[in-house]
């Protein structure tokens, strides 16, 4: 008996051994392992998805960044834009090509700016002359004015000697009479033999080449630029050159007049040589088959003698390609007698074939075109009368004697 309840608990307990077991089992089973491997395999990242594909990537498929997988056409996108005006982003629109005003008549057309050199010159001289009597203090008078407005002292003495004889001989004085008396003896001062003409056409195969010189403060870049309009709008293709490498900004200046009627500008660093920078002008002129090369020089005092030198420089260097046909001198009409001055200094240095009178609106001296052209033996071409794009105008002896003494 007690055999048989031994072998029973036996049993009992061989058969809860086997249950834990099964249960620990089980467990195991069920839960994750409680530590990582002490060596763990590292594998690559998987390529891009593929449609129908899990596999890792090949030795043919390169990996791709993750700037290759979120915007994988962006340099395309940026070097093939699609409806973009501007194709390289940030760039400045291309200017816009300006048209010129006509040249023709363009004097006739802005004589209203010559009101203060009216009221002195023609006006003036139009009132002491209608007097009743003209006696010594009023040809003193009349002289005086003629000085003021900048004639000269010898054009003065020649125009007072001449109004003398004719009123004299004249009789009575009516205002028509007075008025044209006055217009003819001033055109004939001005001369009317003179070639005005801006030359735009060379006597050999290549551009004309005109050179623009003058001091600082006259206008002389802002008027090589309005000229390369004037000639634009005479149907003249323009190359600038811009030889004025001493002041700051000035080919930057030069260069917006020219992108504004679609002239070429060449140019070179700051401080650099100006006869080279002329020379390459040139060069790129009878390249490119350019009607008209124009050159802006540096504008420093003329008292200094090596700058002036440094002019005669660039006049021989550029005449390694041919002739120059115009060598313009920019003069300041506001300046008047010192404008002289200036006149001769460079006259000794260069050829000056024609003058440019800049600022004719805003001075009371208009008389400094007969008093320049009687200095230096060469005619004004052209004047400038405001700040506008197309205030240069050609000069016309009748026509500014017109807007001088009114109607």
């Amino acid at each position: 008996m007690e055999i048989l309840i031994l072998a029973v608990v036996i049993a009992l307990v061989a058969v809860g051994a086997i249950s834990g077991l099964v249960v620990s089992s089980r467990k195991k089973k069920q839960l994750p392992p409680t530590a990582p491997p002490s060596t763990p395999t590292i594998t690559a990242p998987p390529a891009e998805p593929q449609v129908g594909e899990d596999a890792a990537p090949t030795a043919q498929e390169p990996r791709r960044t993750i700037e290759e997988v979120v915007l994988p056409d962006a340099e395309t996108a940026l070097e093939s834009p699609v409806a973009v005006e501007d194709p390289v982003v940030g760039a400045p629109p291309a200017p816009e090509i300006e048209v010129p005003e006509p040249t023709a008549g363009r004097l006739v057309r802005l004589r209203a700016r010559l009101a203060r050199s009216q009221n002195t010159l023609g006006k003036g001289l139009l009132t002491l002359l209608s007097r009743e009597h003209l006696d010594e203090d009023t040809w003193e008078e009349i002289e005086e004015t003629l000085l003021i407005a900048d004639v000269g002292v010898a054009p003065t003495q020649e125009l007072v000697d001449r109004l003398r004889e004719r009123v004299k001989v004249l009789g009575t004085r009516t205002p028509a009479d007075l008025r044209a008396l006055l217009k003819e003896e001033l055109v004939a001062l001005l001369g009317t033999d003179f070639d005005r003409a801006v030359k735009t056409e060379s006597g050999v195969d290549t551009p004309a080449v005109i050179m623009v010189v003058g001091v600082n403060g006259t206008g002389k870049t802002t008027t090589t630029g309005k000229l390369a309009r004037v000639l634009v709008a005479d149907g003249r293709s323009v190359v600038l050159g811009a030889a004025d490498t001493f002041r700051a900004a000035a080919a930057d200046q030069l260069q917006t007049w020219g992108d504004r009627v679609g002239a070429r500008t060449v140019r070179g660093p700051e401080g650099g040589d100006p006869a080279s920078i002329a020379y390459d002008a040139v060069k790129e002129g009878i390249a490119e088959g350019a009607d008209v090369v124009l050159i802006d020089t540096a504008g420093r005092l003329h008292t200094k003698t090596g700058l002036m030198d440094e002019l005669g420089k660039v006049k021989r260097v550029v005449e390694k390609h041919g002739p120059l046909d115009e060598i313009l001198l920019v003069l300041d009409a506001t300046t008047g007698q010192n404008g002289l001055t200036q006149a001769r200094v460079f006259a000794e240095v260069v050829d000056i074939t024609g003058i440019v009178l800049t600022k004719l609106d805003g001075t009371a001296k208009g008389g400094i075109v007969i008093a320049v052209q009687r200095a230096l033996g060469v005619p004004v071409k052209l004047i400038g009368l405001g700040e506008g794009a197309d205030d240069l105008a050609p000069f016309e002896p009748e026509a500014f004697v017109d807007a001088l003494i009114g109607d």
